[in-house]
């Protein structure tokens, strides 16, 4: 057994060890390449499904996981609301607060409640444990106040649930004003105007899109009838304060009653009452005086005014009206964003409009004269401006046959909070970095391996092992926002890493190939004989990250996600570098064409599609392409030695390539410093690294040697670093405290 560990060469045609289930794995990797082939493309399909990218997918559906811009730390907690106009602080908290407090208490899973009382309202704030499910809680918090004892809370008065998301769910703001046709600002809109656009059109149309929980209306005023009472005129009729609201109410409602037959035909008879305009309230009997009746116009004075408001929206220093969206816990915000956009440009043909009439420019008689001409009526009996007919007038008209004093003003949705920007550029931090390392792993593996199709194997393993950690996200419903993307942009080293590792020994194993093994059993034992290694080294990472999965509270929720995709990068680093990366470096690093004609042929249609890839899509692509075709097309005609320098300079020019695409890409002065000092600046430390790598690798040999003939004098540097850190920590006086102070002295 022990001789068989030991052998890591094999005879022609000898079968490897095959000991452990992960040599299984590998060696069904190598030798099934089309299998793995298959599998990879269902695994980079459902990734690509699922990515958080807004990226076009063609027929492919995409059901992207839920994208933020950063991640949701409040508590979970559900808000009662509860109105009583009019009250008193003291009043709310006495009947309102208190006892929904102490009901509320008894729902399971409540850590907390904290409830505040302001001026005609109540809100209690019902804080559970972190275990319990959001709508769990929800529908225990709405059984306890449908259970609530009979007069439990003042007549008429009903606590309802806030709606169902997080302090996070508000996404979007919008305002309502008036533009004209080309989109600019127009005015001449009244606050109560917009409010109802708001509240009766632009409100239901969003409170209708999916994902989103509710649409909540801000600033200008809400429309109602206001009845202004004389105490005097109420005393001179007789009539009490109470006789007056018993009449509205009374008076207000649609009363239905039987049928009548008249013919043998039936009638549904009712009685209709709801009042629509100032006159049916000025005209409605409080009581009947002396066979007189007294009507509400007798004794008060009825208008159309603004409810009372504790709170305005302002943009640029003027009011406005507008509304912000809340989406539902849960939901991705990033899709429920697109959807609130795609609902705006539908209702946006059946906003109201509005024609102003610009009198800076011109007086009424001129607009009577115009309107004269045209065959309506400018003003309406009241004197305003006739709405309908100018409307129908300039919907008939050519725009450019307009007078220049007439403005059709459109009410529109106008966007001032959206974040969807915030959300992109989030994403977009994970893309530049992920960009970035893999043109520096690329520079990397070509200067210090010399050798560029590993960089390709290498690289490769980067965008892959993020893509199969967006498939774990979803699954575990990990939320993409900074820091749980964090955690992938911390993992991008160690993913490197395992390839790098596997790649280097499969191609030591390559070079020590001798001319009757097989290059497969040559992939097969490097990748088994690092295997193990490599899984080690993962799985300590991973281990390290275990007292982050024991946090609870805000920083639970605020770390967690962060380790959980670094796990999830790093499975996907140890899964990529012992299945894809050893049967891909198989098959290019063994690919060896040996028919003259057809190999020639072969490199005559690369170099060809090298020079399409240069034209159509980029010059670098299908430099690479050429060049490779270029560099294979002598075959055995150039001396070993010139080939080898050749094949360095191909790979330094290859590297240098790669830099100035990473100079373009980082840009690490800015665009204004010019495209030579953004290079100058990625170069350096670049260059710097790989001189100290390189000069390291030259001495390391020596250096170990001498270390393992000299361990004790060795030691005495890390003990040194041990103990200085141990003072920093702890203090000197505390370390050597044992010490005699003539010592220490």
């Amino acid at each position: 057994m022990n001789d068989n560990k030991r052998n890591t060469s094999l005879e022609p045609d000898k079968m490897p060890i095959v000991e452990t289930f992960t040599d299984k794995i590998i060696f069904f990797c190598i030798n099934s390449k089309f299998v793995l082939s298959v599998i990879s493309l269902f695994i980079l399909v459902w990734a690509v499904m699922v990515a958080p990218f807004d990226w076009n997918t063609g027929i492919l559906p995409r059901f992207p996981m839920a994208v933020d811009a950063i991640p949701d730390i409040g508590e979970n907690q559900q808000i009662v609301f509860t109105e009583w106009p009019g009250r008193s602080p003291q009043d709310v908290e006495d009947q309102i607060s208190y006892p929904l407090t102490t009901a509320l208490l008894g729902v399971p899973g409540v850590k907390t409640i904290r409830s505040y009382s302001m001026f005609g309202f109540s809100m209690v704030y019902i804080l559970f444990d972190d275990s319990i499910e959001f709508y769990w809680s929800r529908s225990r918090v709405l059984e306890k106040l449908n259970s609530l004892p009979a007069n439990s809370l003042p007549e008429n008065v009903s606590p309802a649930l806030g709606p169902d998301a997080t302090a996070l769910g508000q996404v979007y703001w919008y305002t309502i004003e008036g533009r004209d046709t080309r989109g600019k600002p127009t005015g001449g809109w009244d606050l109560h105007e917009l409010r109802t656009i708001q509240d009766w059109h632009v409100r239901y149309a969003l409170q209708s899109v999916e994902g989103v929980s509710e649409v909540a209306s801000v600033g200008g005023f809400v429309q109602e009838y206001q009845i202004d009472v004389s105490p005097g005129a109420l005393r001179a009729h007789q009539v009490k304060l109470e006789e007056v609201f018993n009449a509205v109410k009374n008076s207000n409602a649609d009363v239905g009653a039987r049928t009548i037959e008249v013919n043998k035909v039936e009638y549904v008879i009712r009685g209709r009452g709801l009042i629509r305009s100032l006159e049916d309230i000025e005209n409605t009997v409080i009581k009947v005086v002396d066979s007189t009746p007294v009507y509400i116009k007798n004794v008060a004075n009825i208008v159309l005014g603004p409810a009372l408001r504790r709170g305005a929206l302002d943009k640029n220093g003027s009011e406005a009206t507008g509304g912000v969206v809340v989406v539902r816990y849960g939901d991705n915000p990033m899709t429920a964003i697109k959807r609130i956009e795609k609902k705006i440009v539908e209702i946006a043909p059946g906003m109201a409009e509005k024609v102003l009439i610009d009198y800076h420019k011109t007086i009424p008689a001129e607009v009577r004269e115009f309107a004269r001409k045209h065959d309506f009526n400018a003003y309406t009996d009241g004197g305003k401006t006739n709405q309908q007919a100018w409307m129908k007038f300039l919907k008939q008209t050519a725009r450019n046959q307009w007078p220049e004093w007439v403005t059709l003003s459109k009410a529109t949705v106008v966007p001032f909070y959206n974040r969807t920007s915030l959300i992109n550029e989030t994403l977009g931090t994970l893309n530049k970095a992920l960009i970035e390392e893999i043109l520096v792993t690329v520079i990397v593996i070509l200067i210090l391996l010399m050798h560029f199709r590993s960089s390709l194997v290498i690289s490769l393993a980067l965008p892959v092992s993020v893509l199969m950690c967006f498939i774990a996200m979803k699954t575990f419903r990990i939320d993409a926002n900074i820091v749980a993307l964090s955690g992938i942009a911390i993992a991008i080293g160690t993913i490197v890493d395992m390839s790098i590792i596997v790649c280097e020994n499969i191609i030591r194993h390559l070079n020590m190939l001798k001319a009757e093994e097989k290059p497969l059993y040559a992939v097969y034992n490097a990748t088994r004989e690092v295997s193990g290694a490599v899984i080690t080294a993962v799985l300590t990472t991973i281990v390290s990250f275990l007292p982050v999965f024991t946090m609870i509270g805000p920083e639970g929720k605020l770390f967690k996600p962060l380790a959980f995709t670094n796990v999830f990068a790093l499975t996907a680093a140890i899964l990529i570098a012992l299945t894809i990366v050893p049967a891909l470096a198989h098959f290019l690093f063994s690919i060896n064409i040996k028919a003259g004609i057809f190999k020639l042929a072969v490199l005559i249609v690369t170099a060809i599609s090298g020079i399409a890839v240069a034209i159509s899509i980029s010059w670098w692509a299908g430099t690479f392409i050429i060049a490779f075709a270029l560099f294979h097309m002598p075959g055995d005609k150039i001396p070993v030695k010139l080939k080898t320098y050749i094949y360095r300079a191909v790979n330094i020019a290859a590297a240098f390539i790669v830099l100035v695409i990473l100079a373009r890409h980082w840009q690490p002065l800015g665009q204004g410093a010019g495209f030579a000092g953004n290079l100058l600046v990625a170069a350096v430390p670049i260059a710097g690294l790989l001189m100290f790598f390189m000069v390291f690798r030259v001495v390391y040999t020596p250096l170990l040697r001498w270390m393992l003939y000299h361990k004790l004098v060795f030691m005495i540097l890390p003990l040194a670093i041990i103990l200085a850190g141990v003072c920093v920590w702890l203090g000197f006086g505390r370390v050597f405290g044992w010490m005699p102070d003539v010592i220490k002295s």
